[in-house]
């Protein structure tokens, strides 16, 4: 009996102490997000459709100005709780107008002290909107950085004329699309190489094709981009096998959608990712009910944030993946009316913050 007490009371300790030390490490904490920043237009008439945010519409100075301290106090926020204090390291966005904006995001004054820099390439997108890519200058130190462009032509099977009536009579009509190439301007990839606090890393920032025209009809052009996602990541991997790359984005589909699935061949568990392979958090939060946009009463991930198989090897003498969110605090959310529970949308008439929902993940590193 007492060498079992004895033996119970060593192991007893032993967990105890590993306890201990397991609490004694500290990690450095870098929060990456993404947020669809929902039609952040100045008031400048562009050579683009901008018309809807102009003056003589109704988008003043002074919406513009509350567009941009709404964005900033949403920025500001996100990722942060009692283990994590700062803003964003890194911020992916898209559906901005030009680089203009950006510049008059990162002096608002709400983040003003964390120096962000900024890149930005004008797209082919013809109503002006563009990705963009934020980070803070004192932990982030850009490389290179490239824009990679999206080519996708209308398919053949879109050329009925039930279609384009159809299409016609439930959209806008489509400014992106040349009727005499039969091409789809779209946003470019953008891809950023730099090093966080000294460790190499790869960024792709996306705002894949809409579901203009209807789910069905618009997906190949979103498969496309899942193709051409995974053959940048793929050159990659091919100058480095361990390269490690995080790709986000406003992917106009869902976790479960071919582009994601098959065009990036992202896993839904991390034990299901191999070398090279594409690990996604938020389709579990999808499969689980989470959502960053809502149509029609119906809620899905468009958001989404994925890494490479190097992230997951729980070696956090680098920095390593540790879990992921989505921002949706109550002051995001509208309260009442048709749209209650829906994020607090933009518009010309009434500055608010934007239809989607911030997402992000968190990267750990131990402090030795």
């Amino acid at each position: 009996m007492k060498l079992k007490k004895s033996i119970f009371l060593s192991l007893f300790l032993a967990f105890a102490m590993s306890q201990v030390h397991a609490q004694d490490k500290k990690f450095k904490i870098h929060t990456v997000a993404f947020y669809n920043v929902e039609n952040l237009f100045d008031t400048i008439n562009q050579a683009n459709y901008d018309e809807e945010y102009l003056p003589q519409n109704g988008w003043t100075s002074k919406k513009y100005k509350q567009k941009l301290n709404n964005l900033a106090r949403v920025i500001v926020g996100i990722g942060t709780n009692d283990q994590q204090k700062e803003s964003p390291t890194i911020l992916g966005v898209c559906e901005v107008e030009n680089k203009g904006v950006l510049e008059d995001l990162v002096k608002n004054p709400q983040i003003a002290s964390k120096d962000y820099g900024i890149v930005h390439f004008d797209s082919p997108d013809k109503r002006g909107i563009d990705v963009g890519f934020l980070y803070q200058k004192k932990h982030f130190k850009p490389t290179s950085y490239i824009n990679v462009p999206l080519y996708v032509y209308q398919n053949e099977a879109d050329t009925s004329k039930k279609e384009e009536k159809d299409a016609e009579e439930s959209d806008k009509p489509n400014v992106n699309f040349d009727a005499t190439s039969k091409r789809i301007y779209t946003r470019d990839q953008l891809l950023v190489t730099g090093l966080l606090d000294g460790e190499e890393m790869h960024f792709i920032v996306n705002h894949w094709p809409s579901r203009s025209g209807g789910e069905k009809r618009s997906s190949p052009y979103r498969e496309a981009a899942g193709r051409l996602n995974r053959k940048i990541m793929d050159s990659l991997f091919k100058i480095n096998p361990n390269a490690k790359i995080i790709t986000m984005g406003d992917l106009n589909d869902g976790t479960y959608n071919k582009s994601v699935k098959e065009g990036i061949g992202a896993k839904l568990k991390k034990s299901e990712v191999k070398k090279s392979g594409i690990y996604n958090p938020f389709e579990q939060m999808a499969k689980d009910g989470n959502a960053t946009l809502f149509y029609r009463d119906s809620g899905d991930i468009f958001d989404q944030i994925m890494l490479s198989e190097p992230f997951l090897r729980n070696d956090f003498s680098s920095f390593q993946y540790w879990k992921a969110g989505i921002y949706n605090k109550q002051f995001l959310i509208q309260i009442s009316g048709q749209y209650k529970g829906y994020p607090l949308r933009n518009s010309p008439s009434e500055p608010g913050f934007s239809d989607h929902f911030p997402v992000y993940i968190y990267l750990l590193k131990e402090i030795k």
